[in-house]
């Protein structure tokens, strides 16, 4: 028993000196600052982001003329024999190259067709629009999950305390039974279960230390610290919860500005883009062209010896096409597809109605729900100290006085329960009307 208590004083000396080190100080803004300056999965969505921002260009869409540099060089090495049909008479050359060398500039352009160009490129913008809203779509789901640790923390070292404290308390009354076990005033039988609910306090402290631990990794995990063991200081101490939320306000932001809705309006545009490149196949094209050249021919054979041209070349086509097998069956499956985003839009909408109001709910019976159990927590301590006082007079047994104790730690308990949750349907409730960014301010 003597190691035990030796050991235990130790733990809170060592629990102590880290907190009075020199730790750094986060508060929440920070936290989510750092946090998304470094974390990986926002870094490289913003890769993404910027690679879509690329993409979206007039030449990348086809609007711009394509311009080619082109040269040939070729030789045909051979023999030849003639016959003359009137005299009959045969000549033979051996060994003839004949040289061949081609240069040119050639620029074509596609002036029309059937709209698909300018389809295209207004495809690209909105894939360049998209790529930003995945960013806010990451950026989102990541200050939710670091706002949900960063309380999560605070609930953790909320909780260490609270164990702390039922633990010097059942020190103490170990202290108490041992000095009247040994003048004869507890029964051995009342010492030995002191111990055990000692011990058992003990225990839970320990494993609170590890849930604390393990917060704190991830925590720094999320914030990308190099050192994930990294110890701090959160400038908040308790889980700060926000009654002011209205539901009407929350569905209009919705509405308005969820990150799946809109990305689910962007995909319905999208589909609708495609229709118009496959309709664009019933126009005719236009493509126009123009060049540049530079040929050099030398002849082995013939009377001419060699010969070179240059000079400008241009034309236009009209082209129009009078049957495709697939062209209807596309235009077939680009209206179905389009059908099928609307309807996956209003799927999601109503979703995002049945989580909204199940949240509300929940948000609005755990703010009744906290009112009681902060009363039950005052009337807990005061059951406690009254139990106690009563226990030290003799006329309370020591099971009488650990039931006082475990009502005042399960209400505890339940006070921290309800605010953490609480605070969680508050981030939910904002993520989803697109309002989570707030609490960067």
């Amino acid at each position: 028993m003597k190691k035990k208590m030796i050991f235990l004083a130790a733990l809170f000396v060592s629990a102590g000196a880290v907190a009075q080190q020199n730790l750094p100080v986060y508060t929440l803004r920070q936290c989510l600052e750092v946090g998304l300056e470094n974390n990986y999965s926002v870094r490289l969505v913003k890769v993404d982001e910027k690679i879509s921002e690329e993409n979206a260009t007039k030449g990348n869409a086809g609007l711009l003329p394509t311009v080619d540099l082109t040269g040939s060089y070729g030789g045909d090495f051979g023999s030849t024999r003639t016959e003359s049909r009137a005299t009959e008479d045969i000549t033979r050359e051996q060994n003839a190259y004949d040289q061949s060398v081609n240069l040119g500039v050639n620029a074509s352009w596609t002036v029309f067709d059937g709209f698909n160009l300018i389809t295209n490129y207004k495809q690209l913008q909105l894939l360049k629009r998209q790529g930003e809203l995945n960013t806010r779509i990451a950026m989102e789901d990541f200050i939710a999950s670091l706002v949900a640790e960063y309380y999560n923390f605070i609930q953790q070292k909320i909780r260490l305390k609270n164990f702390h404290y039922t633990m010097r308390l059942s020190k103490e009354r170990v202290r108490l039974v041992e000095a009247r076990f040994n003048i004869g005033s507890f029964s051995g039988l009342d010492y030995q279960q002191a111990k055990v609910d000692f011990n058992a306090d003990s225990a839970q402290y320990m494993k609170q230390q590890e849930a604390l631990i393990t917060s704190k990794i991830r925590l720094n995990e999320l914030m990308a610290n190099k050192n994930v063991d990294q110890w701090f200081e959160l400038e908040d101490s308790l889980i700060n919860l926000d009654a002011s939320l209205n539901y009407e306000d929350l569905w209009q932001a919705t509405l308005q500005a969820n990150t799946s809705l809109l990305k689910a309006a962007q995909n319905t545009q999208l589909s609708e883009m495609d229709l118009k490149k496959a309709l664009s196949r019933n126009y005719p094209y236009v493509k126009l062209n123009a060049g540049y050249g530079y040929t050099f021919n030398k002849y082995g054979l013939s009377s001419t010896r060699m010969r070179d041209n240059w000079g400008l070349n241009a034309g236009i086509t009209v082209g129009f096409n009078l049957f495709d097998g697939s062209k209807r069956t596309q235009q077939r499956n680009a209206r179905l597809t389009l059908e099928s985003r609307k309807l996956e839009k209003e799927q999601l909408e109503l979703a995002l109605k049945s989580d909204m109001n199940t949240l509300w709910q929940a948000y609005q019976n755990n703010l009744q729900m906290l009112q009681l159990e902060r009363e039950n927590v005052i009337v807990a301590k005061d059951n406690y100290e009254i139990a106690h006082y009563r226990y030290m007079k003799g006329e309370l047994s020591g099971f009488e006085v650990r039931e006082a104790q475990k009502s005042l730690r399960d209400a505890e308990e339940r006070l921290l329960t309800v605010e953490y949750d609480t605070k969680m349907c508050e981030i939910s409730l904002l993520q989803i009307s697109g309002n989570v960014l707030a609490y960067l301010h």
